[in-house]
């Protein structure tokens, strides 16, 4: 009783009895309301309000779950869609493999006789390349032997399948010999590109600008142009890189022979102090075959300080070696030499404390590191 007591107060407190009065037509009435009214007033606001705020709220979920439909209608909408366009391009593709096994025979064999001498143009640039027979001989095996005893129609598609295998195997070796020889050149300290052909590369499949122009050329479809074309140049850059290959000094200047003495500083067999010893010892018996280690000219022969009996090369492009402490000198010098020919004897003239061969490499007037040379020619093979 005592709480119900205290709630009647407060309720008294917050709605205290008021007097309202009006004055209308010259007369005053006035309106008490009592603590109950306004009570019952406040009660009929309060309910007015939440259920403003329960169909508010009603109608916000209505909205939202209206809006997630439709946007679950969208996506199955879209599915549906790119279902449909799926099982069209199916059907579109079943379509053109039907039209293309009910042509004649004698279009499919124009086909593959046009690809035929588009292939053989480019067997023909990567003919004599190092590896390429053997890369290239499974792969022309199972060509021959494709649809032996097939039906004509088929054996002319095994053939069409076995010239795409072809093209693929020699792309395949000629981009993985360019990447060998690339290693080559930078285990040498080189830049692959700078001993690339300035300009375009030659050669009939890529002097085309491009693949359509290939294929009107060579009268084949467009797809089979662009990849003899990819092959054509990576077996153009190929090449170009090998042909550098073979001008620079990348071959041992002799065989057998221990190798003593690395590039660089090291302690001097004669003052006992660091001095910088710019090329490369091989330690061997006297008369020890010298060979040339690129194709050059001979640019001097004779005794130089230090060096004993000495053989210059100029190999071009910057590039020289120098080969020193021989005892014999077969060669004279503006004599071209050829890559591997012998030119001396080892000896131990000049500076030297044993018969060995000093090799030195030069280029642009700047002693280089021998060994890089020589691990690069022995990984170019």
């Amino acid at each position: 009783m005592s709480r119900f007591a205290r709630l009647r107060a407060r309720l008294e407190a917050w709605f205290p009895e008021r007097h309202i009065y009006v004055r209308s037509g010259g007369q005053m009435k006035g309106l008490v309301l009592t603590p109950g009214r306004q009570l019952a007033v406040a009660g009929v606001a309060a309910g007015a309000a939440m259920w403003m705020g329960v169909c508010t709220a009603a109608m916000l979920v209505s909205m939202m779950s209206a809006s997630a439909a439709e946007r679950d209608a969208v996506r199955t909408q879209a599915k549906y869609e790119r279902w449909i366009a799926d099982r069209q391009a199916r059907l579109n593709a079943a379509v053109t493999q039907l039209n293309a096994a009910s042509g004649s025979s004698v279009d499919l064999a124009e086909n593959v006789e046009k690809r035929h001498a588009a292939l053989a143009l480019l067997l023909t640039e990567l003919k004599g390349a190092p590896g390429a027979a053997e890369a290239l001989t499974p792969t022309i095996s199972r060509a021959l032997a494709a649809g032996q005893n097939a039906a004509p129609a088929r054996r002319l598609e095994l053939v069409r399948l076995s010239q795409e295998e072809l093209l693929e195997a020699a792309d395949g070796f000629a981009k993985s010999r360019a990447e060998r020889l690339r290693l080559v050149f930078r285990m040498a300290g080189l830049t692959p590109s700078a001993y690339m052909p300035r300009g375009s590369l030659g050669g009939p499949l890529i002097e085309a600008k491009d693949s359509r122009a290939l294929a009107a050329v060579l009268d084949i479809d467009e797809d089979f142009a662009a990849r003899i074309q990819n092959a054509a140049r990576d077996m153009s850059e190929t090449q170009a890189m090998a042909a550098a290959s073979q001008r620079l000094p990348f071959e041992r200047p002799t065989h057998g022979a221990q190798q003593t003495s690395g590039f660089g500083v090291r302690s001097d067999p004669f003052t006992r102090r660091p001095a910088l010893h710019s090329g490369l010892d091989f330690a061997g018996a006297t008369m020890t075959p010298i060979y040339v280690t690129g194709p050059g000219v001979v640019s001097f022969t004779g005794v130089r300080s230090g060096y004993g009996a000495t053989i210059e090369v100029d190999h071009g492009s910057g590039f020289k070696t120098r080969y020193a402490h021989l005892k014999a000198i077969n060669v004279r010098p503006g004599q071209r030499v050829a890559l591997g020919q012998r030119i001396g004897g080892m000896g131990s003239t000049g500076r030297s404390t044993g018969t060995h061969l000093h090799y030195e490499i030069w280029v642009n007037g700047r002693a280089q590191n021998p060994v890089r040379f020589v691990r690069a020619g022995d990984m170019l093979g």
